[in-house]
């Protein structure tokens, strides 16, 4: 169908043409429209525009107001009101709300158009390094990243997936040679091997190859030459190489499902991916004098990136020795994002503490002519995760926290608070265990989602379960809630009659219903997925009100009361449904 236009932005309009059919010589100009606490919406753009024009910005604004009809059957503003120095408090008719909502109503989108000019974005997001343990450091790039890719899918982007997975390098040598020595240390006793074994026994080989390497100089050597046969491509190397990625994918995987994320293999292109394009991508950065020779090594300089001493520190792509750095591997990337997937984005979710390096990266694709005004790449950088006293989150030994504990713990609380209330809802032991990881995964999912990227936040478990304040469990509740009436509503259906008065509950609801479009929008092009979370926690807020002063299935009220009140209930479900599952979060039926 086709896309539904806002109650704000037929406000807008509509101010609009009234400003300059008042002042034409003007042009086009913004109102300047906004949500306000004294009507539905206030214009202040008269204030500004009359100062321009050395005018009186009251009489400018009265004559705004005359050229917008208000008050009559069909029209959108009830009433306007000038107040202050040329301020417009604009007032909706309850009718407008409810012929608008029931157009959202009416599409499956719930009316969020598709974006236009929408193109491909690869987003570079979940990047787990091989043949080590995901900890709690792990956690946002995967989260923020599954969030984004869902929301820009919705608005009609193009999204490719890409798990740029730590699956190169030295410490390979270490393990490889290990192996060949003790060739009986991946063997399987029979069976699929799950997660935490695959974990387990990538753990004590990797121990194992460690006390090795630093107790004995001769495989210290041996190791060190089995790095120069993976990287020349000998083939027996490569066959053991294999084993460690498909031996820590098994692990990955057990702790993407466990976050209940869609993880594809052909989505996994770790360093090695590149690895056959590193010595082009030198030689193009060589010859066209974006990079150049420093004391052997191949390095772009930049003047605004200096050291302490106060010399240039530049991004170092070719070691002196031979051997590539991470920029040139992040290099290729780029070329084969843009030549090969024909990316026009990339959004790479990456700790905050790597913006320097791909400031430096960015702008040395763009000096090749990799990246350009049609092709931009930008950093989705997240803070740290804390612990509730405000430090890292470590153990109590000190230690980084294995991302599964934490997960683990987190479904096992949820679950003790579903289990609470389990009787009287009459959930049977499936659900409670299936609610319990929906809920315990939406904590951590929506806590990380709540807060700005860009900042750190504190991991409270007992915080994240609570059914009080901005948590995923007051959302599911919510939704659970309406689920509940919906069904207590047995032969009386939801339907929308624009015919009544609204009371200022179901007011505000409706009005914040109405900019569902608008927060996803405003979330995808700003890759800002906690814009949408406020939204949902707000829209849960407006209906917690609503419960508290209507009544919504209730003998005493007309039918056609209560078949609008369900309507509005129906279409609140439908809104936390979907928003909450762009933000990778499940909502239960029944809680």
């Amino acid at each position: 169908m086709a896309s539904v236009t806002s109650l704000a932005a037929s406000v807008h309009q509509r101010v609009a043409d009234a400003l300059s059919a008042a002042l034409p010589e003007a042009g086009a100009v913004d109102p300047l429209l906004r949500r306000s606490d004294r009507a539905d919406f206030q214009a202040n753009g008269m204030l500004a525009l009359a100062k321009k024009l050395k005018g009186n910005p009251r009489e400018l604004a009265a004559q705004v107001v005359a050229g917008i009809p208000t008050g009559e059957s069909g029209a959108v503003i009830k009433e306007i009101e000038v107040s202050g120095p040329g301020f417009l408090n604009i007032t909706i008719a309850d009718e407008a709300i409810i012929k608008t909502l029931a157009e959202r109503a009416a599409d499956a989108r719930l009316g969020v158009p598709y974006a236009d000019g929408a193109g491909t974005t690869v987003i570079d997001y979940a990047q787990p390094n091989v043949a080590k343990e995901m900890h709690v450091g792990h956690l946002r790039s995967a989260v923020i990243g599954a969030a984004m890719v869902e929301i820009l899918e919705f608005t009609g982007e193009k999204v490719v997936r890409r798990h740029h997975i730590g699956d190169w390098g030295t410490q390979f040598g270490m393990l490889i040679q290990y192996l060949i020595e003790h060739p009986h240390e991946l063997d399987h006793k029979g069976g699929e091997v799950s997660g935490e074994e695959a974990m387990s026994n990538l753990n004590r080989l990797y121990k194992a190859s460690r006390a090795h390497f630093d107790a004995d100089e001769e495989f210290k050597e041996r190791a060190r030459l089995r790095v120069v046969d993976l990287q020349a491509g000998d083939e027996e190397t490569l066959a053991l190489w294999r084993r460690f990625v498909d031996e820590s994918k098994i692990y990955f995987y057990s702790v993407f499902d466990k976050l209940d994320m869609d993880i594809r293999d052909a989505d996994v292109v770790g360093e090695s991916g590149y690895n056959d394009m590193l010595e082009e991508t030198c030689r193009i950065l060589e010859e066209t004098g974006v990079a150049v020779r420093s004391d052997g090594a191949l390095c772009v300089f930049f003047d605004d990136v200096k050291g302490p001493d106060g010399n240039p520190v530049p991004l170092i792509v070719k070691k002196s020795n031979g051997g590539y750095g991470y920029a040139a591997t992040d290099l290729s990337a780029i070329r084969d994002r843009v030549q090969n997937l024909g990316a026009d984005s990339l959004l790479y979710v990456v700790d905050a503490r790597q913006s320097l390096h791909f400031k430096m990266v960015f702008e040395t694709a763009r000096r090749a002519g990799w990246l350009n005004d049609k092709t931009h790449a930008v950093q989705l950088a997240f803070g740290t995760v804390l612990g509730k006293d405000g430090k890292p989150f470590k153990t109590r030994e000190g230690e980084t926290v294995r991302l599964v504990d934490l997960l683990d713990e987190a479904i096992d609380r949820a679950t003790a608070v579903v289990r609470e209330k389990a009787e009287k809802v009459g959930l049977t032991e499936q659900e409670i265990v299936e609610n319990g990881r929906s809920v315990g995964i939406g904590a951590v999912k929506y806590a990380d989602l709540s807060t700005s990227a860009s900042r750190d936040y504190k991991f409270d478990l007992d915080q994240m379960v609570s059914l009080n304040g901005d948590t995923s469990v007051y959302l599911q509740y919510a939704y659970a809630r309406i689920r509940s009436i919906l069904r207590k509503a047995g032969d009386t259906k939801p339907a929308a009659h624009p015919e009544l008065e609204l009371a200022p509950a179901e007011r505000a609801l409706g009005l914040h219903l109405d900019q569902f479009a608008e927060v996803v929008a405003e979330a995808a092009a700003s890759y800002e997925p906690h814009k949408l979370a406020a939204y949902l926690y707000q829209l849960a807020s407006h209906l917690t009100t609503f419960y508290d002063q209507c009544q919504v299935i209730s003998a005493d009220n007309p039918v056609e009361v209560v078949e609008n009140r369900l309507f509005l209930v129906d279409l609140t479900g439908r809104t936390l449904h979907q928003g909450m599952a762009l933000l990778g979060i499940r909502t239960p039926e029944r809680l």
